[in-house]
């Protein structure tokens, strides 16, 4: 991630915690961002949807993290809505006994949220990439069987 791409996540998830938030708890939040970036596997939780078999698109927890106009004008079925403002304020109804998939149009806020998630506690998380928008052109829950099998040698 670049250093601006990272500042912007930082100051995105600590306008998460909201106006209110004591310094104690700003300070504090930077110091569990920071031990996690230290730790993140490369690419954060970031899954493709050509990397999800049609079959276990059930297995997850899907939640769209676009806002409530854009959740209602269609969205991958099965999931539910939470924008992605509101990911850590409506964290107990995000389990973590399975896996939780996270999107909204193009990636960029769902990693965010995904972001503040992941520090909060959540490893059972993935921010899919590109979005609903890739999942589309991809093919939707049919992009891993649409996927050009790597050439043998």
């Amino acid at each position: 991630m670049r250093p601006h791409h990272l500042a912007q996540t930082v100051l995105s998830t600590l306008a998460l915690l909201g106006p209110g938030a004591a310094l104690a708890d700003k300070a504090a939040a930077i110091d569990e961002m920071e031990a996690y970036l230290e730790f993140v596997d490369y690419g954060g939780g970031v899954i493709f949807a050509e990397q999800i078999p049609r079959d276990d698109w059930k297995k997850f927890v899907l939640i769209d993290a676009r806002d409530a106009g854009q959740f209602a004008r269609g969205h991958i079925p099965g999931a539910i809505h939470m924008d992605w403002r509101q990911v850590l304020a409506k964290r107990d109804s995000i389990p973590k006994d399975k896996p939780v998939l996270i999107y909204c149009n193009t990636g960029s806020l769902s990693a965010q949220a995904g972001f503040a998630l992941r520090v909060a506690g959540w490893d059972n998380l993935r921010i899919l990439q590109g979005g609903m928008e890739e999942w589309k052109a991809k093919g939707g829950f049919d992009a891993a069987s649409r996927t050009i099998p790597a050439a043998r040698h």
